[in-house]
């Protein structure tokens, strides 16, 4: 079971990495995609089932449409203007970037590793009333303002997208 994880982690990893250093939109998008189902498969591992399917569907279905959209919508240019330039503030995020991934490994590989204590949700409460009604009953009581703000938020932008194109189609 360890052995897949690292496998479906080397498959996410390397597909964020597609992102970043391919020049070609499209490919830049279908990468990102397979990296959503890497992290799919690695919610399954970790038995949260809900939050793979709603990754997969949500992140790989609805937003990477959305991109597709936006990347449509664009103009095409030339493949010369896709060239990676390494300029100093790349050159600064990546090492800070990189700064980052060794602080976080090292509180990973440190023996002093604290969780912390178990919370409101332990894994027995979790198992008894089942993982998917938690999270429904969480979403639409105690975060119920934050859920209304996204739903305003995301319509505000389709609205924003549709005007946009409508105006460059006039």
């Amino acid at each position: 079971m360890l052995t897949i994880f690292y496998i479906f982690a080397v498959l996410s990893v390397f597909g964020a990495l597609g992102v970043l250093f391919l020049r070609n939109p499209i490919h830049c998008a279908l990468s990102l995609v397979g990296t959503f189902f890497c992290l799919g498969a690695i919610y399954v591992m970790l038995n949260a089932e809900f939050v793979a399917v709603i990754q997969v569907l949500v992140y790989a279905g609805a937003i990477m449409v959305l991109f597709l959209f936006v990347l449509m919508l664009l103009p095409s240019k030339d493949s010369e203007q896709y060239v990676n330039k390494w300029s100093v503030g790349k050159i600064l995020a990546g090492l800070l970037s990189l700064g980052i991934f060794i602080q976080i490994a090292s509180l990973f590989t440190a023996n002093e590793l604290q969780l912390g204590s178990k919370g409101e949700y332990p894994l027995e409460v979790v198992e008894e009333v089942g993982s998917i009604t938690l999270i429904g009953r969480l979403l639409f009581t105690d975060y119920i303002l934050s859920f209304e703000i996204i739903a305003i938020l995301l319509l505000v932008a389709v609205i924003g997208a549709v005007v946009i194109a409508k105006r460059r189609f006039q």
